[in-house]
């Protein structure tokens, strides 16, 4: 028998770095075109809200897969938009992205 134990462990997390940014990056996606939050939110596979909550501040965060599908939604890599949460809980973003 082995001592190991099995954990299960959480998914990264990133934070949008900037609700402006994110309205921007709608305003004028990778492909040139601008998209509504409905279809962000249906192209990245996402519920609405989410993608309201991020846009109006009121969610900061959300797991890397649905940060990875937003950015690919919007033609952008998960950086330009994102910045991972650190492990404690605290978000760390730097000065100039959060202008």
């Amino acid at each position: 028998m082995s001592n190991e134990t099995t954990q299960s462990t959480a998914p990264t997390m990133y934070a949008v770095a900037s609700s402006a940014r994110l309205k921007t990056l709608m305003e004028r996606t990778g492909t040139g075109e601008q998209i509504s939050s409905r279809e962000l939110a249906a192209e990245a596979g996402v519920a609405h809200g989410t993608i309201g909550n991020l846009m109006s501040g009121h969610q900061r965060v959300v797991p890397e897969d649905k940060a990875k599908s937003i950015a690919d939604a919007l033609g952008v890599k998960l950086l330009v938009l994102f910045v991972e949460v650190e492990r404690q809980g605290n978000v760390f973003i730097p000065a100039q992205a959060a202008v």
